[in-house]
């Protein structure tokens, strides 16, 4: 079990061996970035739970087989509705989670995304968490532990889920798509998730590209910087990834040279001003000019 799940291998020690001394608990709160494999992991351990072989996780009984083929009566998936998990949504499971399993002993239910249920929701479901039916396994996941009401998280089991390291990511992006010495810069940026890294492996020309607009901005006229620079005025969908991939190669580059540090600040403040739906194209003008002037 978990063979296809990468990292945080304590996690799934920890599950592994409370469903063996029979140790499980009512409610569990997966938390850590996007990507990183909490779904699966989730997922896994809904499976294990509801498996009716005595060894657990068989593959071959009635449930383990209806729960592959999303079929599985005693297990139910939430996600959010729009932006957000709303609050008759978790009616709706408070009612199917009173009634008994039908295949298996147990009934789990995950809520994904679960730091984005709204108060009342997350009202709502507390009644639950106090009072769970026996049967029941409640399972949320979210990457904002801060979103939680603190007794939401008072009665759960909460795990915390790290970041995989960059050469178990470079390593499944060569095993599985046949990519090898991948710019490292890169697999910072995917900031231990192996879902963003999948996601950047097609983009490696265009931060390259933006790798270069760094290493010549003290170094080249500002008109040709502005020139250079059509990537970043170009791709507003994707300009907060690479504001954050600018400021790891800055943060880089500051380790050595001091005057490279206020320019995470000027990248900083320009990601609040585009959050903010400040004027696209000044933001990056005034970025780029501010950046030029400190490092020139």
């Amino acid at each position: 079990m978990f063979e296809k799940v990468l990292g945080n291998t304590q996690i799934k020690e920890a599950i592994c061996k409370s469903i063996k001394d029979n140790k499980t608990v009512n409610s569990y709160l997966f938390i850590g970035i996007e990507g990183i494999g909490k779904k699966l992991i989730a997922k896994e351990f809904a499976k294990m739970l509801l498996c009716i072989d005595e060894n657990k996780y068989c593959n071959k009984c009635k449930s383990c087989i209806e729960f592959d083929t999303n079929n599985n009566p005693d297990f139910l998936l939430i996600e959010p509705e729009g932006n957000t998990i709303k609050i008759d949504q978790i009616r709706e499971m408070q009612k199917k989670i009173q009634e008994k399993p039908i295949i298996s002993t147990k009934k789990v239910y995950i809520i994904d995304n679960a730091d984005k249920m709204s108060q009342e929701a997350q009202n709502c479901l507390l009644k639950t968490l106090e009072e769970p039916p026996i049967f029941a396994t409640i399972i949320l996941i979210g990457e904002d532990e801060n979103a939680f009401l603190s007794t939401i998280k008072s009665r759960c089991m909460i795990y915390h889920f790290k970041r995989i390291e960059n050469d178990i990511i470079q390593k499944f992006l060569e095993n599985n798509y046949k990519i090898e010495n991948i710019n490292e810069n890169l697999l910072d940026i995917a900031q231990g998730s192996i879902a963003k890294a999948i996601n950047l492996k097609d983009k490696q020309e265009e931060y390259l590209e933006i790798e270069k607009i760094i290493n010549e901005l003290d170094k080249t006229d500002i008109i040709e910087i502005l020139k250079k620079s059509k990537i970043l005025y170009e791709n507003k969908e994707e300009i907060l990834d690479f504001l954050d991939y600018i400021n790891i190669l800055l943060l880089k580059k500051a380790k050595s040279e001091c005057k490279y540090t206020e320019c995470i600040n000027i990248v900083e403040n320009t990601k609040k001003r585009i959050k903010q739906n400040a004027n696209y194209d000044m933001c990056i003008d005034n970025m780029l000019f501010n950046m030029w002037e400190e490092l020139s």
